[in-house]
C-alpha cells in the first residue's frame, strides 16, 4: 500500500505509548490522514499538538472508554461520520495483566471479564462495525487493512468459563484475550478476499518502555522505536500488500498457540462474540 494523501488510518490508543509514537511516525509522511482515538481528550489534544508542531495536518480525533461497549458503537459511528473512506485500521488499545489496570478480576460496563471486553470485545464491535466503510474503500490496487496489536503472551480459551470466574490471574486474563485478537484475525482472512480486506496481527515487541509495562514489569528490553515499525510495516508497507491471515512476531511470520488454527474453536468464539455483544452491531452478521 502507498501511502498517498487518501490513505486515512485509524488507530485505537493513540495516547499513550506505541499508539502515540505510532501516530507520531504515520503523521510525518505527510501522505496519511489520521483517525486517533482516545480515552481521555486531553491526551488526544497534547497529540494532535505534537503532530502539527510538526507541520503535519491535524488529525480527526475521537474519544471513546472501550471498556463500555455502547461507546465503542459510538465510536464506529463517530468514525464513520468523519471520514469518507478509512484505508486501514489498528487496534492497539488495551491494557496488561495487572498495574495499572489491576492485578484481580473485574468487569466492564457490560459485565464482562474487564481485559477480555477491553482487548478483545472492543476491537470486534469496532471492527465489525467499521467493515462496510474499510470495505468500500478498498481498490483495485489496494484492499483495506486491519492490524490487531496482540501479544506472544497467550493462553488458550476456555469456553465453559471465558469470563475467567474461577481460577483468575491477570496473566491469563490477558493471554486469552490476546489470543482471541488473533483468533478473530484469523476469521477475518477467511471471511474476506485479500483483494478487498486484509487482516494481521502482530506481537511488536517485549517489554517496550509503554505505561503498561512500566507500572507492573518495571525493566524494558525491546525499543518503542522497534514497536513502532513492526506496526506500521503491517499498515502501510506495499511489499505487504494482498498478505492476511497471519501473525508476526515483531518483523518475522511466527506461529501463536495452537487453538488460533482450530476451526470449531474460531467459530465458537465468534458466535459467543455475537451473543456478548448483541445490541451493539450496525450491521448483520
Amino acid at each position: 500500500m502507498t501511502t498517498t494523501a487518501t490513505t486515512t488510518i485509524a488507530i485505537t490508543g493513540a495516547t499513550d505509548g506505541l499508539g502515540r509514537a505510532l501516530a507520531v511516525r504515520l503523521a510525518a509522511d505527510r501522505a496519511v490522514r489520521l483517525v486517533l482515538h482516545g480515552r481521555d481528550p486531553a491526551k488526544l489534544e497534547r497529540v494532535v499538538a505534537e503532530i502539527e508542531g510538526a507541520g503535519a495536518a491535524a488529525p480527526v480525533t475521537a474519544t471513546a472508554d472501550l471498556s463500555d461497549l455502547a461507546q465503542v458503537a459510538r465510536l464506529a459511528n463517530t468514525i464513520a461520520d468523519s471520514v469518507d473512506n478509512l484505508d486501514v485500521l489498528v487496534n492497539n488499545a488495551g491494557i496488561g495483566s495487572g498495574e495499572p489496570d489491576g492485578r484481580h478480576r473485574r468487569t466492564s460496563r457490560d459485565g464482562h471479564e474487564l481485559r477480555f471486553a477491553v482487548n478483545y470485545l472492543a476491537a470486534f464491535v469496532l471492527t465489525e462495525n467499521l467493515l462496510p466503510l474499510l470495505r468500500a474503500s478498498a481498490t483495485t490496487e489496494h484492499a483495506a487493512r486491519v492490524v490487531h496489536v496482540s501479544s506472544l503472551g497467550q493462553h488458550p480459551l476456555d469456553f465453559d468459563d471465558l469470563m475467567l470466574e474461577h481460577g483468575y490471574s491477570g496473566t491469563r486474563a490477558y493471554g486469552q484475550s490476546k489470543l482471541a485478537q488473533i483468533m478473530h484475525c484469523f476469521d477475518l482472512a477467511e471471511r474476506f478476499a485479500p483483494t478487498e480486506l486484509t487482516a494481521t496481527c502482530l506481537h511488536p515487541g517485549t517489554y517496550m518502555p509503554t505505561k503498561i509495562v512500566l507500572s507492573e514489569i518495571g525493566v524494558t528490553a525491546d525499543t518503542l522505536e522497534s514497536g513502532v515499525e513492526a506496526t506500521r510495516r503491517l499498515a502501510v508497507d506495499p511489499a505487504l500488500e494482498g498478505t492476511t491471515g497471519q501473525f508476526f512476531d515483531r518483523l518475522r511470520p511466527a506461529r501463536p498457540t495452537d487453538q488460533a488454527y482450530d476451526e470449531q474453536a474460531r467459530a465458537a468464539l465468534r458466535a459467543r462474540s455475537l451473543a456478548l455483544v448483541n445490541g451493539h452491531l450496525t450491521t448483520a452478521h
